[in-house]
Protein backbone atom coordinates (compact mmCIF):
# COMPACT_ATOMS: atom_id res chain seq x y z
CA UNK A 1 0.00 0.00 0.00
CA UNK A 2 2.23 2.77 -0.99
CA UNK A 3 0.91 6.01 0.15
CA UNK A 4 4.19 8.29 -1.10
CA UNK A 5 6.27 10.41 0.75
CA UNK A 6 8.75 7.13 1.46
CA UNK A 7 5.68 5.44 3.63
CA UNK A 8 5.25 1.93 1.43
CA UNK A 9 3.94 -1.25 3.03
CA UNK A 10 3.46 -4.65 1.93
CA UNK A 11 0.41 -6.84 3.06
CA UNK A 12 -0.88 -10.26 2.56
CA UNK A 13 -4.64 -10.26 2.88
CA UNK A 14 -5.27 -13.75 2.91
CA UNK A 15 -5.52 -13.95 6.79
CA UNK A 16 -8.61 -12.05 8.39
CA UNK A 17 -6.54 -10.40 11.32
CA UNK A 18 -3.94 -9.13 8.48
CA UNK A 19 -6.25 -7.17 6.93
CA UNK A 20 -7.16 -5.47 10.72
CA UNK A 21 -4.07 -4.86 11.34
CA UNK A 22 -3.81 -3.31 7.77
CA UNK A 23 -6.50 -1.26 8.97
CA UNK A 24 -4.71 -0.24 12.17
CA UNK A 25 -1.51 0.71 10.43
CA UNK A 26 -3.50 2.80 7.41
CA UNK A 27 -5.63 4.77 9.72
CA UNK A 28 -2.17 5.46 12.07
CA UNK A 29 -0.68 6.45 8.49
CA UNK A 30 -3.36 8.72 7.67
CA UNK A 31 -2.98 10.67 10.89
CA UNK A 32 0.72 11.02 10.51
CA UNK A 33 -0.02 12.19 6.58
CA UNK A 34 -2.93 14.67 7.70
CA UNK A 35 -0.75 16.87 7.42
CA UNK A 36 2.52 16.97 5.80
CA UNK A 37 5.35 19.56 4.69
CA UNK A 38 5.19 20.31 0.98
CA UNK A 39 6.93 23.23 -1.58
CA UNK A 40 4.82 26.23 -2.35
CA UNK A 41 4.83 24.54 -5.68
CA UNK A 42 3.53 21.28 -4.23
CA UNK A 43 0.84 23.16 -2.12
CA UNK A 44 -0.16 25.08 -5.56
CA UNK A 45 -0.68 21.61 -7.20
CA UNK A 46 -2.26 20.03 -4.18
CA UNK A 47 -5.19 22.83 -4.29
CA UNK A 48 -5.68 22.81 -7.92
CA UNK A 49 -6.67 19.08 -7.60
CA UNK A 50 -8.90 19.88 -4.25
CA UNK A 51 -10.86 22.29 -6.57
CA UNK A 52 -10.98 19.78 -9.34
CA UNK A 53 -9.13 21.73 -11.73
CA UNK A 54 -8.00 19.41 -14.37
CA UNK A 55 -6.92 21.19 -17.00
CA UNK A 56 -4.47 24.59 -17.10
CA UNK A 57 -3.45 27.25 -19.61
CA UNK A 58 0.24 29.14 -19.58
CA UNK A 59 3.88 29.92 -20.67
CA UNK A 60 6.66 28.98 -18.43
CA UNK A 61 9.69 31.09 -17.28
CA UNK A 62 12.32 31.93 -14.38
CA UNK A 63 10.17 32.88 -11.97
CA UNK A 64 7.65 29.85 -12.14
CA UNK A 65 10.15 26.88 -12.74
CA UNK A 66 9.46 25.52 -9.47
CA UNK A 67 5.47 25.21 -10.42
CA UNK A 68 6.20 24.07 -14.26
CA UNK A 69 8.79 21.26 -12.88
CA UNK A 70 5.47 20.39 -9.95
CA UNK A 71 3.04 20.60 -12.91
CA UNK A 72 4.98 17.98 -14.50
CA UNK A 73 4.68 15.35 -11.93
CA UNK A 74 1.49 15.80 -12.11
CA UNK A 75 0.61 15.72 -16.01
CA UNK A 76 -1.46 12.73 -15.73
CA UNK A 77 -4.17 14.71 -13.29
CA UNK A 78 -3.54 18.11 -14.37
CA UNK A 79 -3.64 18.53 -18.59
CA UNK A 80 -1.30 21.85 -19.53
CA UNK A 81 -2.06 23.46 -22.58
CA UNK A 82 0.97 25.67 -23.98
CA UNK A 83 -0.06 28.34 -25.54
CA UNK A 84 1.99 30.71 -28.08
CA UNK A 85 1.27 34.04 -26.00
CA UNK A 86 0.46 34.39 -22.50
CA UNK A 87 -2.96 36.73 -23.49
CA UNK A 88 -3.88 32.84 -25.66
CA UNK A 89 -3.36 31.71 -21.77
CA UNK A 90 -5.74 34.06 -20.16
CA UNK A 91 -8.79 33.68 -22.97
CA UNK A 92 -8.51 29.96 -23.25
CA UNK A 93 -8.83 30.34 -19.51
CA UNK A 94 -11.99 32.24 -19.58
CA UNK A 95 -13.38 30.20 -22.95
CA UNK A 96 -12.69 27.35 -20.85
CA UNK A 97 -14.88 28.85 -18.37
CA UNK A 98 -17.55 30.65 -20.41
CA UNK A 99 -18.04 27.09 -22.03
CA UNK A 100 -18.37 24.81 -19.13
CA UNK A 101 -19.33 27.17 -15.85
CA UNK A 102 -16.04 26.39 -14.21
CA UNK A 103 -13.80 28.31 -13.25
CA UNK A 104 -10.49 28.53 -15.84
CA UNK A 105 -7.17 28.45 -14.20
CA UNK A 106 -3.79 30.06 -16.47
CA UNK A 107 -0.41 30.43 -15.37
CA UNK A 108 2.28 32.95 -16.07
CA UNK A 109 5.81 34.34 -15.29
CA UNK A 110 7.15 37.52 -13.64
CA UNK A 111 6.82 40.60 -15.70
CA UNK A 112 6.33 40.32 -19.01
CA UNK A 113 4.68 37.22 -18.70
CA UNK A 114 2.39 38.06 -16.24
CA UNK A 115 1.80 41.65 -17.82
CA UNK A 116 0.71 39.78 -21.21
CA UNK A 117 -2.25 38.33 -19.32
CA UNK A 118 -3.74 41.69 -18.30
CA UNK A 119 -5.75 42.06 -21.51
CA UNK A 120 -7.81 38.67 -20.92
CA UNK A 121 -8.15 39.48 -16.88
CA UNK A 122 -9.82 42.36 -18.52
CA UNK A 123 -11.72 41.15 -20.55
CA UNK A 124 -12.80 38.52 -17.84
CA UNK A 125 -13.84 41.21 -15.22
CA UNK A 126 -16.15 43.05 -18.04
CA UNK A 127 -18.06 39.85 -18.57
CA UNK A 128 -17.78 38.42 -15.02
CA UNK A 129 -16.23 35.80 -15.73
CA UNK A 130 -14.77 33.52 -13.25
CA UNK A 131 -10.76 32.72 -13.75
CA UNK A 132 -7.88 32.57 -11.50
CA UNK A 133 -4.98 34.11 -12.81
CA UNK A 134 -1.53 32.22 -10.88
CA UNK A 135 1.90 34.46 -12.05
CA UNK A 136 5.22 33.88 -9.76
CA UNK A 137 7.58 36.66 -9.31
CA UNK A 138 10.92 37.17 -8.22
CA UNK A 139 12.05 36.19 -4.59
CA UNK A 140 10.66 38.27 -1.61
CA UNK A 141 13.90 39.95 -0.32
CA UNK A 142 14.44 41.15 -4.53
CA UNK A 143 10.89 43.12 -4.57
CA UNK A 144 10.91 46.51 -4.86
CA UNK A 145 13.79 46.48 -6.17
CA UNK A 146 13.66 46.97 -9.68
CA UNK A 147 14.87 43.21 -10.19
CA UNK A 148 15.23 41.13 -13.28
CA UNK A 149 11.52 40.67 -14.76
CA UNK A 150 9.83 42.34 -12.03
CA UNK A 151 6.37 43.70 -11.94
CA UNK A 152 3.68 45.18 -9.32
CA UNK A 153 0.99 42.27 -11.10
CA UNK A 154 -1.10 43.25 -8.17
CA UNK A 155 -0.81 46.77 -8.08
CA UNK A 156 -1.60 46.36 -12.42
CA UNK A 157 -4.12 44.39 -12.04
CA UNK A 158 -6.13 45.79 -8.89
CA UNK A 159 -8.70 47.84 -10.87
CA UNK A 160 -9.20 44.56 -13.22
CA UNK A 161 -10.24 41.89 -10.84
CA UNK A 162 -12.67 41.18 -8.37
CA UNK A 163 -9.94 40.43 -6.01
CA UNK A 164 -5.90 39.79 -6.39
CA UNK A 165 -3.25 38.65 -3.40
CA UNK A 166 0.91 38.45 -3.19
CA UNK A 167 1.47 35.71 -0.98
CA UNK A 168 4.76 36.36 0.61
CA UNK A 169 4.54 33.79 3.47
CA UNK A 170 4.20 29.75 2.35
CA UNK A 171 2.17 29.00 5.27
CA UNK A 172 -0.38 31.45 3.60
CA UNK A 173 -0.50 29.83 0.17
CA UNK A 174 -3.03 27.07 0.60
CA UNK A 175 -5.89 29.37 2.29
CA UNK A 176 -5.13 32.05 -0.32
CA UNK A 177 -5.74 29.76 -3.05
CA UNK A 178 -8.85 28.20 -1.79
CA UNK A 179 -10.48 31.66 -1.07
CA UNK A 180 -9.07 32.96 -4.56
CA UNK A 181 -11.72 30.28 -6.23
CA UNK A 182 -13.80 30.40 -3.71
CA UNK A 183 -14.55 34.59 -4.71
CA UNK A 184 -14.15 33.95 -8.30
CA UNK A 185 -17.15 31.56 -8.36
CA UNK A 186 -18.91 33.47 -5.93
CA UNK A 187 -22.17 36.09 -5.82
CA UNK A 188 -21.05 37.94 -9.12
CA UNK A 189 -18.17 35.58 -10.62
CA UNK A 190 -15.06 37.46 -11.71
CA UNK A 191 -11.16 36.93 -12.14
CA UNK A 192 -9.11 37.09 -9.32
CA UNK A 193 -5.00 37.04 -9.51
CA UNK A 194 -2.48 35.31 -7.39
CA UNK A 195 1.43 36.32 -7.31
CA UNK A 196 3.33 34.24 -5.74
CA UNK A 197 7.18 34.85 -5.21
CA UNK A 198 9.40 32.30 -6.35
CA UNK A 199 11.10 31.49 -3.23
CA UNK A 200 7.78 31.03 -1.89
CA UNK A 201 7.08 28.35 -3.97
CA UNK A 202 10.62 26.57 -2.98
CA UNK A 203 9.90 26.86 0.63
CA UNK A 204 7.74 24.35 2.57
CA UNK A 205 5.38 24.52 5.54
CA UNK A 206 2.48 22.31 6.73
CA UNK A 207 -0.45 21.26 4.24
CA UNK A 208 -3.67 19.99 5.24
CA UNK A 209 -5.73 18.10 2.69
CA UNK A 210 -9.29 20.18 2.34
CA UNK A 211 -12.64 18.75 0.77
CA UNK A 212 -13.58 21.40 -1.14
CA UNK A 213 -17.88 22.16 -0.66
CA UNK A 214 -19.70 23.18 -3.77
CA UNK A 215 -19.80 26.83 -3.68
CA UNK A 216 -23.56 28.18 -1.97
CA UNK A 217 -25.28 30.67 -4.19
CA UNK A 218 -25.49 33.91 -3.13
CA UNK A 219 -27.46 33.92 -0.25
CA UNK A 220 -28.81 37.19 0.88
CA UNK A 221 -32.09 37.27 1.76
CA UNK A 222 -34.18 38.43 -1.09
CA UNK A 223 -36.20 40.70 0.19
CA UNK A 224 -40.12 39.73 -0.51
CA UNK A 225 -41.92 42.90 -0.84
CA UNK A 226 -39.64 43.52 -3.67
CA UNK A 227 -41.17 40.36 -4.73
CA UNK A 228 -44.54 41.57 -4.27
CA UNK A 229 -43.87 44.85 -6.30
CA UNK A 230 -42.26 42.94 -9.26
CA UNK A 231 -45.36 41.15 -9.05
CA UNK A 232 -47.61 44.08 -8.93
CA UNK A 233 -45.72 46.11 -11.64
CA UNK A 234 -46.19 42.84 -13.97
CA UNK A 235 -49.78 42.64 -13.70
CA UNK A 236 -50.54 46.54 -14.16
CA UNK A 237 -48.23 46.43 -17.47
CA UNK A 238 -50.54 46.18 -20.68
CA UNK A 239 -47.20 46.17 -22.94
CA UNK A 240 -44.64 44.15 -20.76
CA UNK A 241 -41.15 43.21 -22.91
CA UNK A 242 -38.70 41.29 -21.22
CA UNK A 243 -35.07 41.99 -21.66
CA UNK A 244 -32.72 39.00 -21.00
CA UNK A 245 -28.65 39.87 -20.12
CA UNK A 246 -25.23 38.02 -19.13
CA UNK A 247 -26.88 37.35 -15.56
CA UNK A 248 -29.49 34.62 -16.44
CA UNK A 249 -26.24 32.78 -17.97
CA UNK A 250 -24.20 32.96 -15.08
CA UNK A 251 -26.83 31.69 -13.19
CA UNK A 252 -27.92 28.91 -14.29
CA UNK A 253 -31.30 30.40 -14.76
CA UNK A 254 -32.75 29.65 -18.38
CA UNK A 255 -35.80 27.13 -17.15
CA UNK A 256 -36.65 29.92 -14.66
CA UNK A 257 -36.75 32.26 -17.64
CA UNK A 258 -38.42 30.47 -19.71
CA UNK A 259 -40.81 29.72 -16.81
CA UNK A 260 -41.30 33.52 -16.41
CA UNK A 261 -41.85 34.05 -19.88
CA UNK A 262 -44.65 31.46 -20.11
CA UNK A 263 -46.19 33.04 -17.17
CA UNK A 264 -45.73 36.61 -18.36
CA UNK A 265 -46.59 36.33 -22.02
CA UNK A 266 -44.55 38.59 -23.61
CA UNK A 267 -41.87 39.40 -26.24
CA UNK A 268 -38.37 38.77 -25.48
CA UNK A 269 -34.77 40.39 -26.75
CA UNK A 270 -31.41 39.84 -25.35
CA UNK A 271 -28.09 41.56 -24.94
CA UNK A 272 -24.71 40.24 -26.77
CA UNK A 273 -24.07 38.78 -23.29
CA UNK A 274 -27.51 37.14 -22.96
CA UNK A 275 -28.00 34.76 -26.51
CA UNK A 276 -28.79 31.60 -25.61
CA UNK A 277 -30.44 32.04 -22.14
CA UNK A 278 -34.02 32.40 -24.20
CA UNK A 279 -34.10 30.29 -27.03
CA UNK A 280 -33.50 32.15 -30.48
CA UNK A 281 -36.06 30.28 -32.46
CA UNK A 282 -38.94 30.97 -29.72
CA UNK A 283 -41.58 32.98 -31.37
CA UNK A 284 -42.06 35.28 -28.58
CA UNK A 285 -37.85 36.10 -29.19
CA UNK A 286 -37.47 39.32 -31.13
CA UNK A 287 -33.50 39.49 -31.37
CA UNK A 288 -31.03 41.34 -29.83
CA UNK A 289 -31.71 45.31 -28.35
CA UNK A 290 -29.51 48.16 -29.64
CA UNK A 291 -26.90 49.54 -31.80
CA UNK A 292 -27.39 46.30 -33.89
CA UNK A 293 -30.48 44.97 -32.09
CA UNK A 294 -33.60 43.90 -34.64
CA UNK A 295 -35.99 47.23 -34.98
CA UNK A 296 -38.86 44.83 -33.91
CA UNK A 297 -37.06 44.82 -30.19
CA UNK A 298 -35.82 48.26 -30.74
CA UNK A 299 -39.08 49.54 -31.99
CA UNK A 300 -40.83 47.54 -29.23
CA UNK A 301 -39.11 48.34 -26.02
CA UNK A 302 -39.56 52.04 -27.03
CA UNK A 303 -43.51 51.19 -26.96
CA UNK A 304 -43.49 49.16 -24.13
CA UNK A 305 -44.73 50.17 -20.89
CA UNK A 306 -43.01 47.75 -18.58
CA UNK A 307 -39.50 46.63 -19.36
CA UNK A 308 -38.39 43.78 -17.19
CA UNK A 309 -34.72 43.58 -17.02
CA UNK A 310 -32.95 40.43 -16.48
CA UNK A 311 -29.71 40.35 -15.45
CA UNK A 312 -28.52 42.96 -17.98
CA UNK A 313 -26.04 46.03 -17.29
CA UNK A 314 -27.65 48.52 -19.24
CA UNK A 315 -24.25 49.22 -21.51
CA UNK A 316 -24.17 51.79 -23.67
CA UNK A 317 -24.22 49.54 -27.05
CA UNK A 318 -27.71 48.50 -25.48
CA UNK A 319 -29.22 51.87 -24.33
CA UNK A 320 -28.28 54.35 -27.29
CA UNK A 321 -28.85 57.88 -25.31
CA UNK A 322 -30.03 57.10 -22.03
CA UNK A 323 -32.35 59.83 -21.67
CA UNK A 324 -34.44 58.04 -24.67
CA UNK A 325 -34.29 54.67 -23.38
CA UNK A 326 -37.55 52.96 -22.85
CA UNK A 327 -39.01 56.35 -22.57
CA UNK A 328 -42.64 55.22 -22.41
CA UNK A 329 -41.57 52.20 -19.64
CA UNK A 330 -41.62 51.95 -16.16
CA UNK A 331 -38.24 49.71 -15.81
CA UNK A 332 -37.99 46.93 -13.29
CA UNK A 333 -34.52 45.32 -13.08
CA UNK A 334 -33.01 42.18 -11.52
CA UNK A 335 -30.05 41.98 -10.81
CA UNK A 336 -27.16 39.97 -8.17
CA UNK A 337 -25.40 43.76 -7.78
CA UNK A 338 -26.71 46.13 -6.33
CA UNK A 339 -24.19 48.52 -7.83
CA UNK A 340 -26.22 47.85 -11.28
CA UNK A 341 -29.12 49.66 -9.80
CA UNK A 342 -29.61 53.51 -11.44
CA UNK A 343 -26.25 52.77 -12.52
CA UNK A 344 -26.71 53.87 -15.97
CA UNK A 345 -30.55 54.07 -16.36
CA UNK A 346 -32.99 55.32 -13.69
CA UNK A 347 -35.53 52.41 -12.74
CA UNK A 348 -38.54 52.40 -11.23
CA UNK A 349 -38.28 49.51 -8.94
CA UNK A 350 -35.41 47.06 -8.58
CA UNK A 351 -35.20 43.08 -6.98
CA UNK A 352 -31.73 42.19 -6.15
CA UNK A 353 -30.51 38.56 -5.70
CA UNK A 354 -29.15 36.15 -7.78
CA UNK A 355 -31.37 35.77 -11.05
CA UNK A 356 -32.17 31.89 -10.70
CA UNK A 357 -33.61 32.50 -7.31
CA UNK A 358 -35.33 35.76 -8.15
CA UNK A 359 -37.24 34.80 -11.45
CA UNK A 360 -38.14 31.31 -9.19
CA UNK A 361 -39.63 33.47 -6.17
CA UNK A 362 -41.54 36.18 -8.87
CA UNK A 363 -43.28 32.69 -10.84
CA UNK A 364 -44.35 31.65 -7.60
CA UNK A 365 -46.53 34.56 -7.05
CA UNK A 366 -47.09 35.81 -10.38
CA UNK A 367 -50.48 34.85 -11.77
CA UNK A 368 -50.70 33.73 -15.76
CA UNK A 369 -50.90 37.20 -17.55
CA UNK A 370 -52.22 37.42 -21.17
CA UNK A 371 -51.02 40.26 -23.98
CA UNK A 372 -52.50 38.53 -27.24
CA UNK A 373 -53.27 42.47 -28.46
CA UNK A 374 -49.64 43.55 -27.50
CA UNK A 375 -47.93 39.89 -29.16
CA UNK A 376 -49.76 40.40 -32.19
CA UNK A 377 -48.52 43.65 -32.74
CA UNK A 378 -44.79 42.95 -32.16
CA UNK A 379 -45.34 39.43 -34.67
CA UNK A 380 -46.59 42.11 -37.07
CA UNK A 381 -43.27 44.17 -36.32
CA UNK A 382 -41.26 40.66 -36.99
CA UNK A 383 -42.74 40.26 -40.13
CA UNK A 384 -42.17 44.17 -41.31
CA UNK A 385 -38.83 44.37 -40.57
CA UNK A 386 -36.98 40.72 -40.98
CA UNK A 387 -32.98 40.69 -40.97
CA UNK A 388 -31.81 40.69 -44.88
CA UNK A 389 -28.95 40.36 -46.51
CA UNK A 390 -27.49 40.02 -50.20
CA UNK A 391 -29.51 37.36 -52.32
CA UNK A 392 -26.22 35.97 -54.09
CA UNK A 393 -23.23 36.87 -53.08
CA UNK A 394 -20.87 35.44 -50.35
CA UNK A 395 -21.56 37.62 -47.20
CA UNK A 396 -20.79 37.79 -43.31
CA UNK A 397 -24.85 36.88 -42.70
CA UNK A 398 -24.54 33.80 -45.20
CA UNK A 399 -21.30 32.21 -43.47
CA UNK A 400 -23.05 32.51 -40.18
CA UNK A 401 -26.28 30.95 -41.75
CA UNK A 402 -24.83 28.15 -43.74
CA UNK A 403 -22.51 27.72 -39.99
CA UNK A 404 -25.49 27.41 -38.56
CA UNK A 405 -27.14 25.19 -41.27
CA UNK A 406 -24.36 22.99 -41.13
CA UNK A 407 -23.97 22.53 -37.19
CA UNK A 408 -27.74 21.91 -36.92
CA UNK A 409 -28.03 24.73 -34.33
CA UNK A 410 -25.46 23.09 -31.79
CA UNK A 411 -21.98 24.38 -32.06
CA UNK A 412 -20.43 26.42 -29.39
CA UNK A 413 -19.83 29.81 -31.68
CA UNK A 414 -17.21 31.85 -30.41
CA UNK A 415 -15.89 35.12 -31.82
CA UNK A 416 -13.77 38.21 -32.36
CA UNK A 417 -15.03 42.00 -31.94
CA UNK A 418 -16.60 43.54 -34.87
CA UNK A 419 -18.97 43.27 -37.45
CA UNK A 420 -18.60 39.10 -38.11
CA UNK A 421 -19.43 39.08 -33.82
CA UNK A 422 -22.73 41.13 -34.82
CA UNK A 423 -23.27 38.89 -37.37
CA UNK A 424 -22.85 36.34 -35.81
CA UNK A 425 -24.99 37.76 -32.82
CA UNK A 426 -27.84 38.22 -35.76
CA UNK A 427 -27.94 35.20 -37.68
CA UNK A 428 -27.14 32.04 -35.51
CA UNK A 429 -29.97 31.05 -33.51
CA UNK A 430 -28.36 30.30 -29.91
CA UNK A 431 -30.96 28.25 -27.96
CA UNK A 432 -28.89 26.96 -25.33
CA UNK A 433 -26.63 29.07 -22.55
CA UNK A 434 -23.24 28.70 -22.85
CA UNK A 435 -22.90 28.67 -26.51
CA UNK A 436 -21.90 32.29 -27.43
CA UNK A 437 -18.70 33.07 -26.21
CA UNK A 438 -17.91 36.36 -26.81
CA UNK A 439 -15.91 39.60 -25.50
CA UNK A 440 -18.99 42.06 -25.03
CA UNK A 441 -17.35 44.30 -22.35
CA UNK A 442 -14.06 45.09 -23.34
CA UNK A 443 -14.47 44.48 -26.82
CA UNK A 444 -11.24 42.62 -27.17
CA UNK A 445 -9.65 41.81 -30.38
CA UNK A 446 -7.92 38.59 -30.77
CA UNK A 447 -9.61 37.33 -27.58
CA UNK A 448 -11.36 34.34 -29.85
CA UNK A 449 -8.59 31.90 -31.03
CA UNK A 450 -7.61 31.71 -27.39
CA UNK A 451 -10.86 31.18 -26.28
CA UNK A 452 -12.16 28.54 -28.70
CA UNK A 453 -9.27 26.18 -27.27
CA UNK A 454 -10.46 26.63 -24.26
CA UNK A 455 -13.64 25.95 -25.16
CA UNK A 456 -12.85 22.86 -26.59
CA UNK A 457 -10.59 21.68 -23.84
CA UNK A 458 -13.80 21.62 -21.70
CA UNK A 459 -16.40 20.69 -24.17
CA UNK A 460 -15.00 18.09 -26.31
CA UNK A 461 -17.59 16.91 -27.35
CA UNK A 462 -19.04 20.21 -28.94
CA UNK A 463 -18.02 21.35 -32.38
CA UNK A 464 -16.45 24.82 -31.70
CA UNK A 465 -16.22 27.38 -34.52
CA UNK A 466 -14.07 30.84 -34.06
CA UNK A 467 -15.50 33.62 -35.97
CA UNK A 468 -12.99 36.46 -36.78
CA UNK A 469 -12.62 39.35 -39.23
CA UNK A 470 -8.94 39.35 -40.49
CA UNK A 471 -7.61 42.07 -38.47
CA UNK A 472 -8.71 40.32 -35.37
CA UNK A 473 -7.22 37.12 -36.84
CA UNK A 474 -3.72 39.06 -36.99
CA UNK A 475 -3.69 39.43 -33.87
CA UNK A 476 -3.33 36.00 -32.09
CA UNK A 477 -3.57 33.84 -34.88
CA UNK A 478 -0.37 32.27 -33.77
CA UNK A 479 -2.71 30.62 -31.50
CA UNK A 480 -2.61 28.18 -34.61
CA UNK A 481 0.24 26.52 -33.85
CA UNK A 482 -1.59 25.51 -30.07
CA UNK A 483 -4.43 24.24 -31.45
CA UNK A 484 -2.25 22.17 -34.56
CA UNK A 485 0.33 20.95 -31.57
CA UNK A 486 -2.17 19.46 -30.00
CA UNK A 487 -4.27 18.97 -32.72
CA UNK A 488 -7.41 20.59 -31.24
CA UNK A 489 -10.33 20.01 -33.78
CA UNK A 490 -11.76 24.07 -34.07
CA UNK A 491 -12.74 25.58 -36.65
CA UNK A 492 -11.51 29.02 -37.39
CA UNK A 493 -13.55 31.13 -40.29
CA UNK A 494 -11.83 34.42 -40.93
CA UNK A 495 -14.05 36.54 -42.27
CA UNK A 496 -11.96 38.69 -44.72
CA UNK A 497 -12.78 42.22 -46.14
CA UNK A 498 -9.41 43.60 -46.39
CA UNK A 499 -10.28 46.14 -43.90
CA UNK A 500 -10.93 46.72 -40.41
CA UNK A 501 -15.36 46.49 -40.73
CA UNK A 502 -16.64 47.77 -38.29
CA UNK A 503 -14.26 50.86 -37.43
CA UNK A 504 -14.61 51.50 -41.67
CA UNK A 505 -18.51 51.48 -41.03
CA UNK A 506 -18.13 53.88 -39.08
CA UNK A 507 -15.84 55.92 -41.30
CA UNK A 508 -18.26 55.37 -44.08
CA UNK A 509 -21.26 56.72 -42.13
CA UNK A 510 -19.82 59.60 -39.84
CA UNK A 511 -16.81 60.63 -41.21
CA UNK A 512 -17.04 61.20 -44.61
CA UNK A 513 -15.37 57.88 -45.88
CA UNK A 514 -12.05 59.21 -44.71
CA UNK A 515 -10.70 55.60 -44.78
CA UNK A 516 -7.72 56.33 -42.10
CA UNK A 517 -5.54 53.72 -41.27
CA UNK A 518 -8.02 50.75 -41.66
CA UNK A 519 -7.23 49.49 -44.99
CA UNK A 520 -5.76 45.90 -44.52
CA UNK A 521 -5.22 45.23 -48.43
CA UNK A 522 -1.78 43.56 -48.03
CA UNK A 523 -0.38 40.46 -49.56
CA UNK A 524 -0.81 38.64 -46.54
CA UNK A 525 -1.47 34.86 -47.22
CA UNK A 526 -4.10 32.88 -43.93
CA UNK A 527 -4.25 30.21 -45.66
CA UNK A 528 -0.49 29.58 -46.30
CA UNK A 529 0.38 30.72 -42.81
CA UNK A 530 -2.36 28.37 -41.05
CA UNK A 531 -0.52 25.54 -43.55
CA UNK A 532 2.80 26.78 -42.13
CA UNK A 533 1.17 26.31 -38.30
CA UNK A 534 -0.01 22.95 -39.14
CA UNK A 535 -3.55 23.47 -39.68
CA UNK A 536 -5.78 22.50 -42.40
CA UNK A 537 -6.81 25.27 -45.02
CA UNK A 538 -8.82 26.16 -47.46
CA UNK A 539 -9.68 29.61 -49.51
CA UNK A 540 -14.01 30.76 -50.13
CA UNK A 541 -14.90 33.11 -52.58
CA UNK A 542 -18.25 31.86 -53.41
CA UNK A 543 -21.48 30.71 -51.43
CA UNK A 544 -20.88 26.78 -52.97
CA UNK A 545 -16.82 26.76 -51.94
CA UNK A 546 -17.60 28.15 -48.39
CA UNK A 547 -20.66 25.60 -47.89
CA UNK A 548 -18.03 22.74 -49.13
CA UNK A 549 -15.02 24.55 -47.11
CA UNK A 550 -16.92 24.30 -43.91
CA UNK A 551 -18.08 20.60 -44.64
CA UNK A 552 -14.56 19.64 -45.15
CA UNK A 553 -13.38 21.82 -41.93
CA UNK A 554 -16.33 19.70 -39.64
CA UNK A 555 -14.50 16.39 -41.14
CA UNK A 556 -10.94 17.74 -40.55
CA UNK A 557 -9.63 15.66 -37.46
CA UNK A 558 -7.51 18.61 -36.86
CA UNK A 559 -7.64 22.52 -36.16
CA UNK A 560 -9.24 24.04 -39.99
CA UNK A 561 -8.68 27.55 -41.07
CA UNK A 562 -11.52 29.32 -43.95
CA UNK A 563 -10.70 32.33 -45.52
CA UNK A 564 -13.87 33.47 -46.51
CA UNK A 565 -13.48 36.60 -48.98
CA UNK A 566 -16.36 39.09 -48.59
CA UNK A 567 -16.60 42.58 -50.26
CA UNK A 568 -14.68 45.82 -48.22
CA UNK A 569 -17.78 47.57 -47.83
CA UNK A 570 -20.66 45.13 -46.72
CA UNK A 571 -22.18 46.75 -43.48
CA UNK A 572 -23.55 45.49 -40.04
CA UNK A 573 -27.68 46.51 -40.83
CA UNK A 574 -29.92 48.30 -38.70
CA UNK A 575 -27.82 50.48 -37.21
CA UNK A 576 -28.57 53.34 -34.32
CA UNK A 577 -26.32 55.91 -34.63
CA UNK A 578 -24.25 57.36 -31.77
CA UNK A 579 -25.94 59.59 -28.86
CA UNK A 580 -29.36 58.93 -30.52
CA UNK A 581 -31.84 56.56 -29.25
CA UNK A 582 -33.06 53.02 -30.09
CA UNK A 583 -36.17 54.05 -31.69
CA UNK A 584 -34.05 55.54 -34.85
CA UNK A 585 -32.41 52.41 -35.78
CA UNK A 586 -31.89 52.49 -39.70
CA UNK A 587 -31.15 50.33 -42.60
CA UNK A 588 -28.76 50.33 -45.79
CA UNK A 589 -32.59 51.11 -47.26
CA UNK A 590 -33.61 53.72 -44.63
CA UNK A 591 -30.10 55.67 -46.17
CA UNK A 592 -30.66 55.35 -49.33
CA UNK A 593 -34.51 56.69 -49.60
CA UNK A 594 -33.34 59.35 -46.61
CA UNK A 595 -30.49 60.56 -49.24
CA UNK A 596 -32.34 60.62 -52.28
CA UNK A 597 -35.47 62.68 -50.64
Amino acid sequence: CDRGEGFFYTVNFSLPYQYHLCDIILVHHVKEIATMKLTGAQIIMECLLEQHVDTVFGYPGGAILNVYDELYKHSNEIRHILTSHEQGASHAADGYARATGKVGVCFATSGPGATNLVTGIATAFMDSIPIVAITCNVGVPLLGKDSFQEIDITGITMPITKYNFIVKNVNDLAKTIRKAFEIAQSGRPGPVLIDIPKDVTGNKAEYEPVKIQPIVKYKKEICMEDIDKAVEMIEEAKRPFVFVGGGAILSDASEELRAFVDKVQCPVCDSLMGKGAFPGTDELYTGMLGMHGTKTSNFGVSESDLLIVVGARFSDRVTGNPNKFASNAKILQFDIDVAEMNKNVIIDEGVVGDIKEVLAAVNEKLPQQEHTEWIKKIQEYKAKYPLAYHPESLTGPYVIEEIYKQTEGDAIIVTEVGQHQMWAAQYYKFTKPRTLLTSGGLGTMGYGLGAAIGAKMGRPEKTVVNIAGDGCFRMNMNEVATAARYNIPIIQVVVNNHVLGMVRQWQNLFYGQRYSATVLNDAVDFVKLAEAMGAKAVRATTREEFADAFKFALNAGGPGVIDCQIDSDDKVWPMVAPGEAISSAFTGDDLKKKQEE
